[in-house]
Protein backbone atom coordinates (compact mmCIF):
# COMPACT_ATOMS: atom_id res chain seq x y z
CA UNK A 1 0.00 0.00 0.00
CA UNK A 2 2.83 2.44 0.84
CA UNK A 3 4.36 2.09 -2.60
CA UNK A 4 0.98 2.81 -4.20
CA UNK A 5 0.43 5.86 -1.99
CA UNK A 6 3.83 7.32 -2.83
CA UNK A 7 3.19 6.70 -6.53
CA UNK A 8 -0.18 8.45 -6.33
CA UNK A 9 1.40 11.40 -4.51
CA UNK A 10 4.33 11.43 -6.96
CA UNK A 11 6.80 11.13 -4.09
CA UNK A 12 9.96 9.09 -4.57
CA UNK A 13 10.43 8.26 -0.89
CA UNK A 14 9.46 9.33 2.62
CA UNK A 15 11.56 11.87 4.47
CA UNK A 16 13.16 10.91 7.79
CA UNK A 17 10.39 12.40 9.90
CA UNK A 18 7.66 10.59 7.95
CA UNK A 19 9.52 7.29 8.18
CA UNK A 20 9.88 7.80 11.93
CA UNK A 21 6.12 7.96 12.42
CA UNK A 22 5.70 4.70 10.51
CA UNK A 23 8.42 3.01 12.56
CA UNK A 24 6.98 4.16 15.90
CA UNK A 25 5.30 1.45 18.04
CA UNK A 26 1.75 1.07 16.72
CA UNK A 27 0.28 0.46 20.16
CA UNK A 28 1.56 3.72 21.70
CA UNK A 29 0.29 7.28 21.35
CA UNK A 30 2.39 9.62 19.22
CA UNK A 31 3.57 13.19 19.83
CA UNK A 32 4.96 14.71 16.63
CA UNK A 33 6.85 18.00 16.91
CA UNK A 34 7.60 19.30 13.46
CA UNK A 35 8.14 22.68 11.78
CA UNK A 36 5.89 24.13 9.11
CA UNK A 37 6.53 22.70 5.66
CA UNK A 38 8.11 19.45 6.83
CA UNK A 39 5.49 17.05 5.45
CA UNK A 40 3.71 16.25 8.70
CA UNK A 41 0.30 15.75 7.03
CA UNK A 42 1.53 12.61 5.30
CA UNK A 43 3.49 11.71 8.44
CA UNK A 44 0.32 11.30 10.52
CA UNK A 45 -1.94 10.08 7.71
CA UNK A 46 0.24 7.01 7.10
CA UNK A 47 -0.16 5.54 10.62
CA UNK A 48 -3.84 6.48 10.48
CA UNK A 49 -4.17 4.60 7.20
CA UNK A 50 -2.55 1.50 8.72
CA UNK A 51 -5.37 1.38 11.28
CA UNK A 52 -8.28 1.78 8.85
CA UNK A 53 -10.11 -1.45 8.01
CA UNK A 54 -12.02 -1.97 4.79
CA UNK A 55 -15.69 -2.82 5.22
CA UNK A 56 -15.91 -1.55 8.79
CA UNK A 57 -18.93 0.67 9.34
CA UNK A 58 -18.80 4.07 10.99
CA UNK A 59 -16.13 6.72 11.39
CA UNK A 60 -12.87 4.99 12.31
CA UNK A 61 -10.53 7.99 12.58
CA UNK A 62 -11.01 11.68 13.40
CA UNK A 63 -8.60 14.54 12.64
CA UNK A 64 -9.24 17.83 14.49
CA UNK A 65 -7.64 20.96 13.00
CA UNK A 66 -7.74 24.68 13.87
CA UNK A 67 -8.83 25.99 10.45
CA UNK A 68 -11.12 25.22 7.54
CA UNK A 69 -8.28 25.56 5.07
CA UNK A 70 -6.17 22.98 6.87
CA UNK A 71 -9.11 20.56 6.94
CA UNK A 72 -9.51 20.90 3.18
CA UNK A 73 -5.77 20.45 2.65
CA UNK A 74 -5.68 17.19 4.62
CA UNK A 75 -8.77 15.92 2.81
CA UNK A 76 -7.11 16.66 -0.53
CA UNK A 77 -3.91 14.83 0.45
CA UNK A 78 -5.86 11.79 1.64
CA UNK A 79 -7.87 11.66 -1.57
CA UNK A 80 -4.65 11.88 -3.61
CA UNK A 81 -3.27 8.93 -1.65
CA UNK A 82 -5.85 6.74 -3.39
CA UNK A 83 -6.60 4.51 -0.39
CA UNK A 84 -10.14 3.48 -1.32
CA UNK A 85 -11.43 4.74 2.03
CA UNK A 86 -14.10 7.44 2.17
CA UNK A 87 -13.07 10.81 3.63
CA UNK A 88 -15.14 13.91 4.41
CA UNK A 89 -14.68 17.37 5.94
CA UNK A 90 -16.82 19.40 8.28
CA UNK A 91 -16.12 22.99 9.29
CA UNK A 92 -17.80 26.30 9.97
CA UNK A 93 -19.00 28.00 6.81
CA UNK A 94 -19.66 24.66 5.11
CA UNK A 95 -23.29 23.80 4.40
CA UNK A 96 -24.66 21.69 7.28
CA UNK A 97 -27.03 20.02 4.81
CA UNK A 98 -24.06 18.79 2.77
CA UNK A 99 -22.33 17.50 5.89
CA UNK A 100 -25.47 15.68 7.07
CA UNK A 101 -25.68 14.00 3.66
CA UNK A 102 -22.02 12.96 3.86
CA UNK A 103 -22.41 11.61 7.39
CA UNK A 104 -25.51 9.59 6.48
CA UNK A 105 -22.96 7.14 5.06
CA UNK A 106 -20.11 7.79 7.50
CA UNK A 107 -16.58 8.13 6.12
CA UNK A 108 -13.73 6.04 7.44
CA UNK A 109 -11.84 9.29 8.03
CA UNK A 110 -13.51 12.49 9.23
CA UNK A 111 -11.59 15.77 9.29
CA UNK A 112 -12.98 18.89 10.91
CA UNK A 113 -12.66 21.96 13.07
CA UNK A 114 -13.47 21.53 16.79
CA UNK A 115 -16.57 23.72 16.77
CA UNK A 116 -18.29 21.98 13.86
CA UNK A 117 -17.29 18.48 14.96
CA UNK A 118 -18.63 19.22 18.45
CA UNK A 119 -21.90 20.33 16.82
CA UNK A 120 -22.26 16.99 15.03
CA UNK A 121 -21.31 15.01 18.14
CA UNK A 122 -23.99 16.81 20.16
CA UNK A 123 -26.59 16.28 17.43
CA UNK A 124 -25.60 12.59 17.14
CA UNK A 125 -25.34 12.90 13.36
CA UNK A 126 -22.71 10.18 13.51
CA UNK A 127 -21.69 7.61 16.11
CA UNK A 128 -18.61 8.92 17.93
CA UNK A 129 -18.09 5.61 19.72
CA UNK A 130 -16.83 3.90 16.55
CA UNK A 131 -13.77 6.19 16.41
CA UNK A 132 -10.57 4.37 17.42
CA UNK A 133 -7.93 6.86 16.21
CA UNK A 134 -7.74 10.59 17.01
CA UNK A 135 -5.35 13.14 15.52
CA UNK A 136 -5.03 16.60 17.07
CA UNK A 137 -3.22 18.45 14.28
CA UNK A 138 -1.63 21.89 14.82
CA UNK A 139 -2.61 21.43 18.46
CA UNK A 140 -0.65 24.48 19.61
CA UNK A 141 -2.60 26.64 17.16
CA UNK A 142 -5.91 25.14 18.34
CA UNK A 143 -5.03 26.08 21.92
CA UNK A 144 -4.03 29.57 20.81
CA UNK A 145 -7.42 30.02 19.10
CA UNK A 146 -9.34 28.91 22.20
CA UNK A 147 -10.68 25.53 21.09
CA UNK A 148 -9.90 23.80 24.41
CA UNK A 149 -13.55 23.42 25.49
CA UNK A 150 -14.75 21.91 22.21
CA UNK A 151 -11.75 19.59 21.95
CA UNK A 152 -12.16 18.41 25.54
CA UNK A 153 -15.86 17.69 24.95
CA UNK A 154 -15.13 15.72 21.78
CA UNK A 155 -12.38 13.63 23.39
CA UNK A 156 -14.71 12.73 26.29
CA UNK A 157 -17.24 11.38 23.80
CA UNK A 158 -14.70 9.13 22.05
CA UNK A 159 -15.08 6.25 24.47
CA UNK A 160 -13.34 3.60 22.33
CA UNK A 161 -10.15 5.45 21.44
CA UNK A 162 -7.15 3.19 21.03
CA UNK A 163 -4.59 5.59 19.58
CA UNK A 164 -3.96 9.32 19.86
CA UNK A 165 -1.64 11.36 17.63
CA UNK A 166 -0.85 14.98 18.47
CA UNK A 167 1.15 17.31 16.23
CA UNK A 168 2.58 20.72 17.07
CA UNK A 169 4.90 23.25 15.47
CA UNK A 170 6.09 24.39 18.92
CA UNK A 171 7.36 22.41 21.89
CA UNK A 172 4.59 22.59 24.49
CA UNK A 173 5.63 22.83 28.13
CA UNK A 174 2.91 20.35 29.10
CA UNK A 175 -0.06 18.68 27.48
CA UNK A 176 -3.58 19.36 28.82
CA UNK A 177 -5.10 16.38 30.62
CA UNK A 178 -8.03 16.19 28.22
CA UNK A 179 -5.78 14.97 25.38
CA UNK A 180 -5.41 11.66 27.18
CA UNK A 181 -1.86 11.12 25.90
CA UNK A 182 -0.01 8.86 28.30
CA UNK A 183 3.70 8.22 27.85
CA UNK A 184 3.57 8.92 24.08
CA UNK A 185 6.35 8.20 21.63
CA UNK A 186 7.89 11.61 20.91
CA UNK A 187 9.25 12.42 17.47
CA UNK A 188 10.92 15.83 17.62
CA UNK A 189 12.14 17.47 14.43
CA UNK A 190 11.94 21.05 15.66
CA UNK A 191 15.64 21.40 16.35
CA UNK A 192 17.15 19.25 13.62
CA UNK A 193 19.68 21.27 11.65
CA UNK A 194 18.69 19.83 8.24
CA UNK A 195 15.20 21.35 8.56
CA UNK A 196 16.40 24.86 9.33
CA UNK A 197 15.53 27.12 6.43
CA UNK A 198 18.04 28.94 4.27
CA UNK A 199 16.46 32.34 4.87
CA UNK A 200 17.93 35.73 3.98
CA UNK A 201 16.76 38.73 5.99
CA UNK A 202 16.48 42.15 4.36
CA UNK A 203 15.10 45.46 5.59
CA UNK A 204 13.57 48.38 3.68
CA UNK A 205 13.31 51.78 5.37
CA UNK A 206 10.33 54.08 4.79
CA UNK A 207 8.81 57.25 6.13
CA UNK A 208 5.58 56.48 8.02
CA UNK A 209 3.49 58.32 5.42
CA UNK A 210 5.16 56.48 2.53
CA UNK A 211 5.17 52.90 3.82
CA UNK A 212 2.50 51.61 1.45
CA UNK A 213 4.21 53.19 -1.57
CA UNK A 214 7.52 51.63 -0.49
CA UNK A 215 5.76 48.27 -0.39
CA UNK A 216 4.58 48.76 -3.97
CA UNK A 217 8.13 49.61 -5.07
CA UNK A 218 9.47 46.52 -3.33
CA UNK A 219 6.86 44.29 -4.99
CA UNK A 220 7.82 45.75 -8.38
CA UNK A 221 11.47 44.94 -7.67
CA UNK A 222 10.63 41.39 -6.54
CA UNK A 223 8.82 41.05 -9.85
CA UNK A 224 7.61 37.60 -10.90
CA UNK A 225 8.51 35.62 -7.76
CA UNK A 226 5.79 34.15 -5.53
CA UNK A 227 5.34 36.47 -2.53
CA UNK A 228 3.30 36.65 0.66
CA UNK A 229 2.74 40.05 2.29
CA UNK A 230 1.83 39.83 5.99
CA UNK A 231 -0.14 42.48 7.89
CA UNK A 232 -1.27 42.51 11.50
CA UNK A 233 -4.81 43.69 10.71
CA UNK A 234 -7.33 43.03 7.97
CA UNK A 235 -7.90 46.76 7.31
CA UNK A 236 -4.22 47.02 6.28
CA UNK A 237 -4.78 44.13 3.86
CA UNK A 238 -7.70 45.99 2.31
CA UNK A 239 -5.75 49.28 2.05
CA UNK A 240 -2.86 47.57 0.29
CA UNK A 241 -5.23 45.76 -2.04
CA UNK A 242 -6.88 49.02 -3.02
CA UNK A 243 -3.51 50.56 -3.89
CA UNK A 244 -2.40 47.51 -5.90
CA UNK A 245 -5.66 47.47 -7.85
CA UNK A 246 -5.13 51.16 -8.66
CA UNK A 247 -1.68 50.36 -10.06
CA UNK A 248 -2.92 47.28 -11.94
CA UNK A 249 -0.88 44.75 -9.96
CA UNK A 250 -2.78 41.46 -9.81
CA UNK A 251 -3.04 39.85 -6.39
CA UNK A 252 -5.26 38.00 -3.97
CA UNK A 253 -6.24 38.81 -0.39
CA UNK A 254 -6.82 36.49 2.56
CA UNK A 255 -8.12 37.33 6.04
CA UNK A 256 -10.75 36.24 8.54
CA UNK A 257 -13.28 38.85 7.46
CA UNK A 258 -13.78 37.26 4.05
CA UNK A 259 -16.51 34.74 3.28
CA UNK A 260 -15.19 31.18 3.17
CA UNK A 261 -15.65 30.74 -0.63
CA UNK A 262 -13.66 33.95 -1.22
CA UNK A 263 -10.86 32.73 1.04
CA UNK A 264 -10.74 29.35 -0.68
CA UNK A 265 -10.70 31.00 -4.11
CA UNK A 266 -7.84 33.32 -3.15
CA UNK A 267 -5.72 30.37 -2.01
CA UNK A 268 -6.66 28.35 -5.08
CA UNK A 269 -5.56 31.12 -7.46
CA UNK A 270 -2.31 31.47 -5.54
CA UNK A 271 -1.68 27.72 -5.73
CA UNK A 272 -2.36 27.45 -9.45
CA UNK A 273 -0.25 30.46 -10.44
CA UNK A 274 -3.04 32.83 -11.47
CA UNK A 275 -1.78 35.12 -8.71
CA UNK A 276 1.83 35.27 -7.58
CA UNK A 277 1.05 37.76 -4.82
CA UNK A 278 -1.13 37.21 -1.72
CA UNK A 279 -1.80 39.94 0.88
CA UNK A 280 -2.79 38.36 4.17
CA UNK A 281 -3.01 38.46 7.94
CA UNK A 282 -1.35 35.84 10.16
CA UNK A 283 -4.25 33.56 9.24
CA UNK A 284 -2.04 32.34 6.37
CA UNK A 285 1.07 31.80 8.47
CA UNK A 286 0.32 28.20 9.38
CA UNK A 287 -1.41 25.07 8.16
CA UNK A 288 -2.37 26.16 4.64
CA UNK A 289 -1.89 24.27 1.40
CA UNK A 290 0.11 26.87 -0.48
CA UNK A 291 3.11 26.35 -2.74
CA UNK A 292 6.74 27.06 -2.12
CA UNK A 293 7.01 30.81 -1.51
CA UNK A 294 10.16 32.62 -2.55
CA UNK A 295 9.54 35.80 -0.54
CA UNK A 296 7.76 36.88 2.62
CA UNK A 297 7.22 40.59 3.22
CA UNK A 298 6.45 41.82 6.74
CA UNK A 299 4.53 45.00 5.98
CA UNK A 300 3.82 45.24 9.69
CA UNK A 301 6.09 43.61 12.23
CA UNK A 302 4.65 40.56 13.97
CA UNK A 303 4.02 40.84 17.68
CA UNK A 304 6.34 38.02 18.73
CA UNK A 305 9.29 35.92 17.67
CA UNK A 306 7.00 32.89 17.35
CA UNK A 307 4.73 34.73 14.91
CA UNK A 308 7.79 35.85 12.94
CA UNK A 309 9.03 32.25 12.68
CA UNK A 310 5.65 30.95 11.53
CA UNK A 311 5.26 33.66 8.90
CA UNK A 312 8.69 32.85 7.53
CA UNK A 313 7.81 29.17 7.62
CA UNK A 314 5.86 29.75 4.41
CA UNK A 315 9.16 30.31 2.58
CA UNK A 316 12.52 28.48 2.68
CA UNK A 317 10.58 25.31 3.54
CA UNK A 318 12.73 22.29 4.35
CA UNK A 319 15.82 22.52 2.12
CA UNK A 320 14.65 25.42 -0.07
CA UNK A 321 15.82 29.01 0.23
CA UNK A 322 13.93 32.26 0.45
CA UNK A 323 13.99 35.91 1.50
CA UNK A 324 12.11 37.69 4.29
CA UNK A 325 11.75 41.47 3.95
CA UNK A 326 10.91 43.82 6.81
CA UNK A 327 9.46 47.21 5.96
CA UNK A 328 10.51 49.47 8.82
CA UNK A 329 9.61 53.10 9.32
CA UNK A 330 12.48 55.42 10.19
CA UNK A 331 11.47 55.40 13.87
CA UNK A 332 11.10 51.59 14.13
CA UNK A 333 13.90 49.57 15.68
CA UNK A 334 15.06 46.26 14.26
CA UNK A 335 13.38 43.60 16.45
CA UNK A 336 15.70 42.07 19.04
CA UNK A 337 14.37 38.57 18.29
CA UNK A 338 15.90 38.52 14.81
CA UNK A 339 18.64 35.88 14.47
CA UNK A 340 20.81 38.38 12.61
CA UNK A 341 20.86 42.00 11.53
CA UNK A 342 19.05 42.26 8.17
CA UNK A 343 20.89 43.75 5.23
CA UNK A 344 19.48 46.97 3.81
CA UNK A 345 17.57 46.61 0.54
CA UNK A 346 17.88 49.54 -1.87
CA UNK A 347 14.91 50.14 -4.16
CA UNK A 348 15.21 51.42 -7.75
CA UNK A 349 14.26 54.98 -8.63
CA UNK A 350 11.59 53.85 -11.09
CA UNK A 351 8.85 51.29 -10.49
CA UNK A 352 8.36 48.82 -13.35
CA UNK A 353 5.12 46.85 -13.07
CA UNK A 354 5.71 43.08 -13.32
CA UNK A 355 4.02 41.30 -16.25
CA UNK A 356 0.81 39.33 -15.73
CA UNK A 357 1.12 35.70 -14.72
CA UNK A 358 1.09 32.99 -17.38
CA UNK A 359 -2.11 31.47 -15.95
CA UNK A 360 -5.72 32.41 -15.38
CA UNK A 361 -8.52 30.39 -13.80
CA UNK A 362 -11.73 28.96 -15.25
CA UNK A 363 -14.81 28.45 -13.09
CA UNK A 364 -17.13 25.50 -13.79
CA UNK A 365 -20.47 25.33 -11.98
CA UNK A 366 -20.31 21.59 -11.20
CA UNK A 367 -18.35 19.59 -8.65
CA UNK A 368 -18.23 16.43 -6.57
CA UNK A 369 -21.95 16.53 -5.79
CA UNK A 370 -22.61 16.46 -9.54
CA UNK A 371 -20.32 13.40 -9.93
CA UNK A 372 -17.80 15.54 -11.84
CA UNK A 373 -14.11 14.68 -11.44
CA UNK A 374 -10.77 15.88 -12.79
CA UNK A 375 -10.81 13.40 -15.67
CA UNK A 376 -14.10 14.89 -16.91
CA UNK A 377 -12.65 18.41 -16.85
CA UNK A 378 -9.41 17.39 -18.56
CA UNK A 379 -11.43 15.70 -21.31
CA UNK A 380 -13.61 18.75 -21.83
CA UNK A 381 -10.78 21.28 -21.97
CA UNK A 382 -8.41 19.19 -24.10
CA UNK A 383 -10.90 17.65 -26.51
CA UNK A 384 -13.53 20.38 -26.79
CA UNK A 385 -11.47 23.36 -25.67
CA UNK A 386 -8.55 22.53 -27.94
CA UNK A 387 -5.88 22.84 -25.25
CA UNK A 388 -2.58 21.02 -25.23
CA UNK A 389 -1.55 19.26 -22.01
CA UNK A 390 1.02 21.93 -21.15
CA UNK A 391 -1.67 24.62 -21.48
CA UNK A 392 -3.78 23.13 -18.68
CA UNK A 393 -2.61 23.56 -15.10
CA UNK A 394 -3.91 22.70 -11.65
CA UNK A 395 -7.52 21.49 -11.43
CA UNK A 396 -9.46 21.60 -8.16
CA UNK A 397 -12.88 19.97 -7.77
CA UNK A 398 -14.96 21.21 -4.84
CA UNK A 399 -18.42 20.15 -3.65
CA UNK A 400 -20.45 22.34 -6.01
CA UNK A 401 -17.88 23.93 -8.33
CA UNK A 402 -14.57 23.25 -10.05
CA UNK A 403 -11.63 25.41 -11.09
CA UNK A 404 -8.97 24.88 -13.74
CA UNK A 405 -5.83 26.87 -14.46
CA UNK A 406 -5.44 27.62 -18.18
CA UNK A 407 -2.70 29.45 -20.03
CA UNK A 408 -3.73 33.10 -20.09
CA UNK A 409 -3.00 33.37 -23.81
CA UNK A 410 -5.56 30.64 -24.58
CA UNK A 411 -8.32 31.25 -22.08
CA UNK A 412 -10.58 33.49 -24.22
CA UNK A 413 -10.47 30.98 -27.06
CA UNK A 414 -11.24 28.12 -24.70
CA UNK A 415 -14.25 29.98 -23.30
CA UNK A 416 -15.64 30.42 -26.82
CA UNK A 417 -15.13 26.76 -27.71
CA UNK A 418 -16.72 25.25 -24.57
CA UNK A 419 -19.52 27.80 -24.18
CA UNK A 420 -22.32 25.36 -25.03
CA UNK A 421 -20.67 22.08 -24.02
CA UNK A 422 -21.87 19.67 -21.32
CA UNK A 423 -20.24 17.58 -18.61
CA UNK A 424 -21.86 14.28 -17.60
CA UNK A 425 -24.81 15.17 -19.83
CA UNK A 426 -25.59 18.43 -18.04
CA UNK A 427 -25.06 21.95 -19.25
CA UNK A 428 -23.01 24.02 -16.83
CA UNK A 429 -21.77 27.57 -16.56
CA UNK A 430 -18.13 28.06 -17.53
CA UNK A 431 -16.54 31.48 -17.05
CA UNK A 432 -13.49 33.27 -15.70
CA UNK A 433 -13.14 32.82 -11.95
CA UNK A 434 -13.56 36.21 -10.28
Amino acid sequence: MLEKVLQNLRIASLNAMQQSTLDAPAERDLLLLSPTGSGKTLAFLLPVLERLRAGQKGVQALVLVPSRELALQIEQVFRQMGTGHKVNCCYGGHAVKTELHNLSEPPALLIGTPGRVAFHVRKRTFDATTIETLVLDEFDKSLELGFQTDMAFIVRELTRLQKRILTSATNLAELPDFTGLRNPTMINYLTDAPSRPDLRLKAVRAESTEKIEVLFSLLCKIGTQATLVFCNHRDAVERISELLRYHGLEHGIFHGGLEQPDRERALMKFRNGSHRLLITTDLASRGLDIPEIENVVHYQLPTSQEAFVHRNGRTARMHASGTAYLILTTDEEVPTYLPEVPELEVLPDEDILPPATDWDTLYLSAGKKDKVNKVDIVGLLLQKGGLQKDELGLIEVQDNASFAAVRRSRIEEVLRRVKNEKIKGQRIKIDLAR
